[in-house]
């Protein structure tokens, strides 16, 4: 079989990507016509709508003793209605234990090309794929578009590409020759990456195939077979995506048990059995704190990302509405249910310094709030935006933050109208001014949209709170603002132990919450928002074993 040339050329220029950090991107971005045809969107939407109501069939996962789902789409306010294949857990692992042990024995070459192949074969229901995502996570079209296709099949790549680099980067056999004097010691020897095992893939319910492609394509290239667990509130995106990956298996001449999606039911979970059971070797998480902790405390290998508390710290800025405009839509963007998006903006009491003098704590919270409202009222990007509440607990929180944080209100929590979508459920961002003293109230995540304003004494009590709360709690992201060289080196290097990649100075179309394959590591794995950075070599070297034979020559 081996990688065709087209299929030599693309994984060649990933991991050169790899290597170089700068943009690359297989899969385009923006959904045009010029790009992916003139039907494309029509066709992806009427498809979309040929899943709902009915069994998933195209799995192929023979033998199921139910068919299960209860997602419920936060727009249309009604069930989707796809319905999935249920197996029992021993089913699922005897099953992933018999195609691991003929797919561990495929050739890297022939593993890369299938999960290439399967990748090009998902690139083509990406609209699809879409609205699947739109109408199980409530992610705006457009994000649902890149982020759960184009960005989504990136990252997946980038863990083929990882994987295909740490298992080329040293040679399965060498001679070994040690001169003893008056004759040579010679010994052949041979070394074999072995895969660990089963793996599990365990995914959330807001990005559900963005943070979870990573996991189940670097198990397979590393010669794993996998259980893709999805959230049982958007299970669809990933539904798809298991379907082609099984599709490329079967039609390579594989077993396409070597990746199955294992479903359950918010009142029926099958997480944890799966997850205790002996023979899963690894876990990939993407969720809350409290279950990724239970995770990373089994004895298997674990890669996780939970919450963290992220951080704006303002110290002084060239153009203050250019900024604020920008940290604004990083608040409004997907009504802030990205593990991105920043909570706690740390201002100092005495203002941020511009170049037309210094804008008092007020008045810096004021174009907070105005600018937050300008976009929340603008018709043709407000409702786009920020999309839809995934969960009713999410916009529950927002609506009573006020009440449970105290705090000057700047900007009350409402609903606004979706003008496609009546029953859309929408919570804007609510914007609470705080103290630094009011530590206990901003030092875990609030997820959804919930942005703090915290007044602290100066710059420095800002960064040192940034990083406390980091090493303490987590963060994924964090942004700074600052025209002062010394401060920008103070912040890097206090942030860095802290484990935290800085954003500086972003202004116009690059926010805080966007990271990009190839080139940004995604969680670093080095506070308690998560122990796992994908991709960097950790993320897939934990997931095989090399292991080494010698005979004499």
């Amino acid at each position: 079989m081996g990688l065709t040339t087209a299929q030599k050329d693309i994984l060649d220029k990933a991991v050169e990507a790899l290597h170089t950090r700068g943009f690359h991107s297989q899969y385009p971005e923006h959904p045009a016509p010029a790009i992916y045809g003139e039907t494309a969107d029509a066709d992806g939407k009427e498809a979309f709508k040929a899943l709902r109501k009915k069994n998933f069939e195209e799995l192929q996962q023979e033998g199921a003793t139910s068919w299960i789902g209860e997602e419920h789409s936060p727009y249309f306010d009604a069930p989707v209605g796809s319905r999935y294949p249920a197996f029992s857990t021993e089913e699922l692992i005897n099953r992933a234990e018999k195609a691991f042990h003929s797919w561990r024995k495929v050739s890297l070459d022939d593993r890369a090309a299938v999960l290439i192949d399967a990748l090009d074969r998902f690139s083509k229901r990406f609209f699809e794929n879409a609205y699947a995502t739109m109408h199980t996570t409530g992610q705006g079209y457009m994000m649902a578009f890149q982020a759960s296709g184009p960005h989504a099949a990136d990252r997946a790549l980038e863990a083929v590409a990882a994987g295909y680099d740490e298992l080329s980067r040293f040679p399965s056999k060498a001679t070994w020759d040690k001169p003893m004097g008056k004759y040579n010691l010679v010994v052949n020897k041979e070394w074999r990456a072995v895969p660990k095992g089963i793996g599990l893939v365990i995914g959330c319910s807001t990005f559900p195939t963005w943070n979870s492609v990573p996991g189940v394509f670097a198990d397979l290239i590393t010669g794993n077979s996998v259980l893709v667990k999805p959230h049982p509130g958007a299970i669809l995106p990933m539904a798809i995506v298991v379907a082609e990956l099984r599709n490329a298996l079967r039609d390579a001449g594989f077993d396409a048990d070597a990746c199955q999606l294992a479903v359950d039911v918010p009142n029926a979970p099958i997480t944890k059995e799966l997850a205790e059971h002996p023979k899963v070797k690894l876990v990939d998480f993407t969720g809350n704190s409290e279950f990724g902790s239970y995770l990373e405390k089994l004895p298997k290998a674990v890669f996780t990302e939970k919450t963290g508390v992220n951080s704006i710290i303002l110290d002084s800025v060239v153009d203050i509405d250019k900024v604020i405009q920008n940290i604004t839509f990083s608040v409004c963007l997907y009504s802030g249910q990205m593990c991105t998006a920043p909570q706690n903006f740390f201002i100092p009491e005495g203002g941020v310094k511009t170049p037309d003098g210094v804008l008092s704590f007020d008045e810096v919270a004021q174009k907070f709030a105005d600018f937050t409202n300008g976009l929340i009222d603008n018709p043709k990007a407000g409702p786009f935006v920020l999309g839809a509440i995934q969960n009713p607990n999410t916009g529950e929180r927002a609506k009573n933050a006020a009440k449970e944080l105290g705090g000057k209100v700047w900007l009350e929590s409402r609903t606004i109208e979706n003008p496609i979508f009546a029953t859309t459920r929408t919570q804007t961002p609510v914007v609470i001014e705080l103290n630094s003293a009011d530590k206990d109230k901003f030092a875990t995540e609030l997820f959804g949209p919930i942005a703090l304003l915290i007044k602290t004494k100066n710059t420095e009590e800002s960064v040192a709170l940034a990083r406390e709360l980091a090493e303490e709690h987590g963060a994924i992201s964090c942004g700074a603002y600052t025209t002062d060289e010394a401060m920008k080196e103070h912040i890097a290097d206090q942030m860095s132990l802290a484990a935290t990649p800085v954003s500086f100075n972003l202004t116009g179309g690059i926010f805080v919450n966007q990271n990009a394959a190839f080139s940004d590591y995604h969680v670093t794995g080095g506070n308690p928002a998560g122990n796992a950075s994908f991709t960097n070599p950790g993320y897939v070297n934990g997931r095989f074993t090399w292991v080494g034979m010698k005979e004499l020559a």
